[in-house]
Parts: C-alpha cells; structure tokens; sequence
C-alpha cells in the first residue's frame, strides 16, 4: 500500500489554502496519489505534506511539502506518482508519457553496481541473487530526466475529484466488486476492513489493475540509486526487490511498475512491501505483480488494519452547513456529532450517528460540499496522507457499493493559486496589516486568519479559502 514517495509524479495538488484546487506534477503513468519526495528531495510545511513517505524501514511518516493549512492536507508541489490514471479498463490517455526504456550502460553504472552488489551482500543479499536480478538491468536516463522534470501546473479540485470519482470508474468498479465479491468479503472477515474502501483504493491506483506500469523496478531504481541525489533511499528499494527475489515471491522480469518504484495493483513501493505485503492466495508467495489482485487487495486491507481501521465505521459523510456557520470551526477542531448538531450541521442524507470524536472538512471553502469524517479517514490518509485522496477514496468506496452522488456539486471554475500566486497573496495581505506569519507561500493558520479577517472587511463568506478571484480582489 502506502509506499510512497517521490518518485513518480503523481497528482500533485499544490494547495494554495482551504482546498482552493490542485497542481499536478507530470509523470509516466497516470494515477490519482499525490505523494511526497523522500527526504532531502523538497522541504515545506506541515499540513501541506501529501503523502506519508515511506523511509527506507517502510514505516510511513508525513513528508511535508506544499501549503498549511489548518486541519487539511491537499497535497505536495512535486510528487512521486503518475497522474490520474485512466478511467477505462485496458486504456491508457492519450497525453500519457512513454515509458522510460533502458539504454546502453555507461562505465560510471557499471562501477557503482559492481560498489553497490558488495553493500547487498553485507546485507544478505547473495551473490547469485545479485547477479540474477542485474542480469538484464539497464541505466536509463529517462527516468532521470522524469525525476528532475516535474512541472508545476494547477488542475481545479472539481476536476481532480470528478476524475477520481468518474461515472466509469464507478461502473468498472461495481463490476469489479461484483465479479469478485468473494475475495472481497474474504479480505474482510480476515482484516476488517470494508471491502469497498480497498475496491475503491484499487480504481484509483490502477484503475482496477488495468495500468499497472511496464518499467523494470532494478533498472529504474537501480538508476535512480546511481544518480545519487537519494541515493541511500533508492538502494533501500534495491535491496527490499532483491530480497522479493531471493525469497522467490516475484522474478526481475515481473517486476514491472511506475518509473518511480511503485508497484502492483494497488502501487506499493518496495519496502513497504517488505513490511505489509500478505500471502493470501496461499502459494507461498507475496506475489503483488500477478494478474491476480488477490494478494495485492488484502496487503493494502493489511495495511489499513494495521494503522487502525475500525471495523463497522465509515469514514465519513456528506453534511448541509447552516446559514451564517463559523467557518473557523472547518478544517481543524474535533467535537462529537452530537456538538455539530447543536451547531446546525445536519447530514445531507440518512442520520448523523455517533461514530466518535469527528472534524468538519471543507476542501473548497463555503461554495462547495461540507464532510464529517471520523478516523477511518485518517486511517486512509495513512495509506496516502491527502485530504484529496482519502476523500476520493471513500466516496468512490460508497459509490461502488451503491450510493448516490454527492448532493452538492464542486464548484466550477475554481483552480489552485501556484506558489508564486500564494507568495503575491501573502504579500498583499501584509501591505494591508494582516498578520500572515510570514511571505514563504505556505498558507498557514496565520495566513488563513488573514484571509478570513479580509473577507469579512469586503463582505465575503468568511471562510479562509484562497482563490484566483480573491486575489484579483487584492490586487485593486
């Protein structure tokens, strides 16, 4: 599951505030997983971190990157995964990037592996295990050239969302969830982990297992551990691949996947591998790369249950917000169902139930949909620590098993502030004495005050969330 880091573009959302929209960093494949860079690759702040990275032990931790903003996690300026993948089984999009190819080796490779098979051994590698995996392994510049080039570019979080949670990507998955009913109710009287929630996580990695990447893992990482920016990281990934194939789980020709490490149908990176990867077909191997999911579904419900999923408990629902709501009370503070309904807060269908200790989530400030959600969802945002993320997750989850759509619509229009924007808009807040606790572009609580405090000057909703047209309004 989680295995994530930088290491294959992925939807990056670069937050400018309260979910004003998503920047998306380029990649080989499409996937729909912000995730972070591993350490030494970017630095930001806290709450705009994307993606739990996962070290080289696979224990995962928030890696921050991008903007802060109180109780939301959006997603990082540059990710590891591939974009959003694509909505049809068996399809790719048409703008997708070639897949990086190996080429001749050059000497400065050849040295470094023959380096590198000497650090493998002393960590319990063989030496036939060695030599087989690097058997066919290639330098390949591409992959270099993908890692460096990460562009910048904004994607409106309608737009992300209507992606993720796609009229087609529903009906593949109620298919899927349907067609495999069996292996799903088995993963989760095994784990406890709701099986439409790992069918969902499914749709969204690789749209069911339909575009699972065709890069070789010891090329790639091996070529990535050579160029050395994050070098001991990439080795870690060399070594959990080379243990796969000592263990005889998997063979170097199988094990194929994003130029970025990541892996399988549901994308786990090599150590994390090593650490949440199930034997459930029984074989005797931890085999993610085989057609069939059924490994790969129940190590990402292990992963789960592993970080505390509660059995019996959604992630959240949708809510209707009152006429004049305290937006400070979004985003951030946890009180219990019962207390938001003292506030107003009424479910948008069915009932407000006690589920514990629950925070109101609003990714696009008071025009779009409002959520409770209860710590199932941050369960989630272990597997892939964005708001975006787990909120797809867990609506593609209910879709699947029948739900309706959301009763409000994402706002149209609306896209992310890119830093240079969110730095302009801090500046333009301070010329007029708001207190934005600094200008570095990470739009924090002090910076969400600010916005708040202007708003209310000009009469708008005040509910902190940046947008392109608020900063036009700053700029008169």
């Amino acid at each position: 599951m989680r295995a994530v880091f930088k290491a294959a573009a992925l939807l990056a959302i670069t937050t400018s505030l309260p979910g004003a929209g998503i920047a998306l960093a380029r990649a080989p494949e499409t996937s729909l997983r912000p995730l972070s860079r591993p350490a030494g690759a970017a630095t930001g702040s806290t709450a705009a971190a994307l993606v739990p990275a996962v070290a080289a032990a696979a224990t995962p931790a928030t890696r921050d990157a991008g903007v802060v903003v109180p109780g939301v996690t959006l997603a990082v300026d540059s990710s590891l995964r591939p974009q959003l993948r694509p909505q049809r089984l068996g399809t790719a999009p048409a703008n997708a990037a070639p897949q990086a190819q190996p080429v001749a080796n050059d000497p400065g490779f050849e040295a470094w592996k023959r380096g590198f098979r000497g650090r493998a051994m002393a960590q319990g590698i063989t030496g036939a295990t060695f030599d087989r995996a690097f058997r066919g392994a290639r330098f390949m510049p591409d992959v270099i050239a993908k890692d460096r080039n990460q562009s910048e570019f904004t994607k409106s979080i309608r737009d992300y969302m209507e992606g993720a949670v796609s009229d087609t990507r529903v009906r593949n998955g109620r298919r899927e969830y349907s067609q495999q009913s069996a292996l799903f109710s088995r993963i989760e009287r095994s784990y406890g982990v709701s099986g439409r929630y790992i069918a969902a996580i499914w749709g969204l990695e690789t749209a069911y297992g339909s575009y699972r990447g065709t890069t070789p893992l010891i090329s790639s990482m091996a070529t990535l551990a050579y160029e050395g920016r994050r070098g001991s990281f990439y080795e870690a990934q060399l070594i959990a691949l080379l243990k796969v194939v000592q263990h005889g789980d998997s063979t170097p020709e199988n094990m194929q996947g994003s130029w970025a490490g990541a892996s399988g149908h549901t994308q786990f990176m090599p150590t994390s591998y090593l650490s949440y990867a199930v034997d459930f077909t029984g074989d005797g191997r931890r085999d993610i790369w085989a057609e069939d999911p059924s490994d790969s579904l129940a190590s990402s419900a292990n992963y789960l249950a592993r970080h505390g999923w509660k059995s019996g408990q959604p992630w959240g629902q949708e809510v209707v917000l009152p006429q004049g709501f305290d937006y400070s009370q979004a985003n951030g503070p946890e009180k219990m169902p019962s207390a938001w309904a003292r506030l107003g807060v009424r479910p948008a269908r069915g009932e407000l139930r006690d589920y514990g200790q629950a925070r109101l989530l609003l990714l696009a400030g008071a025009e779009g949909p409002a959520f409770l959600v209860y710590h199932n969802f941050d369960v989630i945002k272990r597997y892939n620590n964005a708001d975006t993320y787990a909120l797809a997750v867990g609506i593609l989850g209910d879709r699947i098993a029948g739900a309706g759509d959301l009763t409000r619509p994402w706002p149209q229009g609306e896209r992310m502030l890119k830093r240079a924007e969110r730095i302009e808009m801090q500046q333009l807040l301070t010329r007029r004495g708001y207190d934005t606790g600094g200008v570095d572009g990470i739009l924090g609580g002090r910076s969400t005050a600010a916005i708040r405090a202007y708003q209310r000057s000009i009469g708008s909703v005040p509910d902190g969330h940046p947008s392109v047209a608020l900063l036009t309004r700053l700029r008169r």
